[in-house]
Formats: C-alpha cells, sequence, structure tokens
C-alpha cells in the first residue's frame, strides 16, 4: 500500500484518478481506518487531502453564504466565530459525527462520501439546501448534496473525482435551522432517524422550508412534501402534522438491532414536529 499527501487539488486528483479503484480519499479516515482494519477494503493507495488548503478552509462569502473545504474536520468548524450563528443546524449534526476526540478529524466531507443512509451531517446539508463541488479528471461540476449519495456505500461522484467543498446559501432575516437525531443510546451511536429543517419566518409565517431525513430510506431524503406543509403556515399544530405525516410517508426502512420499519417511521413524524419547533424558534431569536 502506497500513501500520499498532495500540496494541491490538482495533484490528488491526478494521483486518485490514476490509481482506480484501489484507491481511496483520506479526509480525516474516521471510517476508512475502521474498514481498512476490519477488512473491508484494502486500498492500494491512500491519498491524504489535508494539505490541500481549498479542502481545509472555513469561507464566509460575500454574498453572506459559506464555503466549507470538504476535509475542515468538525472541532474547527465549531471554532468559527460566525458559522453557529449562521447554521446551527448544520452544525450540530456535524459535532454528532463521533467522539469529542474523532472530531478533531471526522469531516463532514468523509460523512457524506462515506454514504451512509445514517450520516448525521447529510440531512442537515440537505437541509440547508448545501450544493458541493467535486473535481476530477474532467474539471469541475456541482451536485446537491441530496444527489451524492447512490445506495449505501455508494455515491454519484465520477471515477477520480473528489469532494472539494460545501456551499451553503446566504440567510435572510428571520431564518433558522435544527438537526435531532434518535439513538439507543445517549451519546456514540447510530442514528435510528435522522432530522434536518431549515427554515424562514416572516411576521410569524414560514415562508421557506427544507427538510431532510436520515436512516429511513438507502440514501438520506429531501422530502419536499413535509416543506411544503410548513409554508404558508404560522407552524401550527395541523401544519406540523401534515409535515409529520409527509415525512413517514416518505420513509422506506430496514428492520435492525437498532429499530423496526414501523418505529423508524413513526420516529421520523416525531423529529419532525421538534425540529421544526427549535428551528423556529431560533429564527425568531429564542
Amino acid at each position: 500500500m502506497r500513501y500520499v499527501a498532495p500540496q494541491t487539488l490538482d495533484e490528488a486528483v491526478g494521483a486518485y484518478a490514476a490509481a482506480g479503484s484501489a484507491a481511496r480519499i483520506l479526509a480525516g479516515g474516521t471510517d476508512l481506518l475502521v474498514q481498512m482494519r476490519s477488512g473491508a477494503v484494502q486500498p492500494g493507495l491512500i491519498v491524504d487531502i489535508k494539505k490541500v488548503a481549498e479542502l481545509t478552509a472555513v469561507e464566509e462569502l460575500s454574498d453572506g453564504g459559506f464555503r466549507i473545504g470538504a476535509a475542515v474536520p468538525g472541532a474547527v468548524l465549531a471554532e468559527h466565530p460566525r458559522f453557529k450563528q449562521i447554521w446551527p443546524g448544520v452544525l450540530e449534526a456535524v459535532n454528532l459525527i463521533g467522539s469529542t476526540q474523532v472530531q478533531g478529524r471526522a469531516s463532514a466531507g468523509g460523512n457524506l462520501c462515506n454514504a451512509s443512509p445514517a450520516g448525521d451531517s447529510v440531512p442537515a446539508m440537505i437541509a440547508a439546501g448545501a450544493v458541493v463541488t467535486v473535481q476530477g479528471p474532467d474539471g469541475r461540476r456541482e451536485l446537491k448534496v441530496e444527489d451524492v449519495p447512490a445506495a449505501p456505500g455508494r455515491t454519484n461522484l465520477k471515477p477520480g473525482e473528489i469532494l472539494v467543498s460545501f456551499t451553503l446559501p446566504p440567510r435572510p432575516p428571520g431564518a433558522s435551522d435544527a438537526y435531532l437525531r434518535m439513538i439507543p443510546r445517549t451519546e456514540m451511536d447510530i442514528a435510528v432517524v435522522g432530522c434536518g429543517v431549515s427554515l424562514t419566518l416572516k411576521d410569524g409565517v414560514c415562508t421557506h422550508a427544507r427538510v431532510g431525513l436520515g436512516a429511513v430510506a438507502p440514501t438520506a431524503l429531501l422530502v419536499g412534501p413535509a416543506a411544503q406543509a410548513l409554508i404558508g403556515s404560522r407552524l401550527h399544530d395541523a401544519a406540523l402534522t401534515a409535515a409529520a405525516n409527509a415525512c413517514r410517508a416518505a420513509c422506506r426502512p430496514i428492520d435492525d438491532k437498532r429499530g423496526t420499519i414501523g418505529y423508524r417511521t413513526q420516529i421520523a413524524g416525531v423529529l419532525l414536529k421538534r425540529t421544526a419547533k427549535i428551528a423556529a424558534e431560533r429564527a425568531q431569536g429564542k
């Protein structure tokens, strides 16, 4: 096995593409190293991208949006002076990836490309309307976060492509977000269900919303009908119930040791109501 740590993105893409299916990207390594130790993967080449400046930067854009490098650790994102104010739900989700120690390495980019249906940061990024930039042998392109996962353990990135960054849009006044998950234990477990909600309120009325669900289907979901149920409402019980029902209708979960199909489906609606209320309180400055 070979290990390289390129200084530039072009070098990283070149090495990764040349090695083909034998190569693996090392962003934080918190998934990759576990997979290697278990024998699930045996890469011929590891491309460490943490020395590429663009992939480890957090940038507040001139329009008020943010660009987050794919290899930015959760601990670094948490230290940004303004990100938590603008995107508290995204930060909540990113900071649920592993323990405090793991946070020094684990990244949202690795969490997305690992393509687990239960990845915590993914529903929150979907709710945020995040767009990813990827670069490969044929140049750069952009994808919506919800379009990156293809199936458990597989993404829609083309051969040789590397995830570069997430771009989060600017936020108008009265906008905020939240993320909640259900887990069997209090910490350090995989989500039974994860729910991200981002919304905008004007004079108490929801004018924009996005809802992301995780661990209830082969990939994390954008639940458009749930968002539509919230838009135009004052988030009263009827609207929240309609949105919760839309989340349940979108679920295609499995039975496993963490939860049954029925349990996961029920919890998806419960979490939608709780998460939307938190996002609304934040949007109102509470």
